[in-house]
């Protein structure tokens, strides 16, 4: 089967159900955000293996989302997002803080390259999760995939403190100067 189909040559494509839309509609934009999100996840499962099938599991988690996201009618035939994925992150979260220092300041990116990949997919995070909210979607998947990408940027930010910890790296803490 060939890769290219040219059925997007004019500017269209098909969401989950098969509707034909601008491949610049807010709805592709929020799913494209999600898929990029899900490719530099990628970037830190190569730079942090020990933690691969732990952000592969989160990968999965957002390919279902970017599902929802993609279709504007609930689709029977996709798996069921549950709660535990949020859970699981808070634990992780949760697991990172309780052996570091408490923050003390705003965070300067920076540090050993995973925790400057880390703070990076957070911000693609956030991106997703403004697009996501911006659908203005209160269907169960859309409304569960912002939820899930607030606390999975949570877990980014976390994991790039992390890591600076891990690998003795201070902070860079931004401090106003007066």
């Amino acid at each position: 089967m060939a890769i290219y189909t040219k059925t997007g040559d004019e500017g269209t494509t098909s969401l989950v159900g098969g509707q034909r839309v601008s491949k610049a509609c807010a709805r592709v934009r929020a799913y494209g955000d999600i898929d990029e999100l899900i490719s530099v996840l990628g970037i830190i499962r190569a730079d942090i293996p020990e933690i691969d099938s732990e952000i592969r599991k989160i990968q999965e988690v957002l390919m279902t989302a970017s599902a929802y996201v993609a279709s504007e009618n609930d689709v029977k035939s996709l798996p069921t997002l549950k709660d535990e994925n949020i859970a699981v992150l808070e634990r992780l979260i949760d697991g990172m803080t309780s052996k570091m220092p408490p923050q003390r300041a705003f965070i300067l990116p920076a540090g050993p390259r995973s925790a400057s990949l880390a703070h990076f997919a957070r911000t693609v995070c956030r991106r997703a999760e403004r697009s996501v909210v911006a659908l203005n979607d209160t269907s169960e998947g859309v409304s569960y995939t912002a939820r899930y990408l607030n606390r999975l940027s949570d877990y980014l930010f976390t994991l790039g403190r992390f890591r600076c910890y891990q690998e003795n790296v201070p902070e860079d803490f931004w401090i106003i100067e007066k």
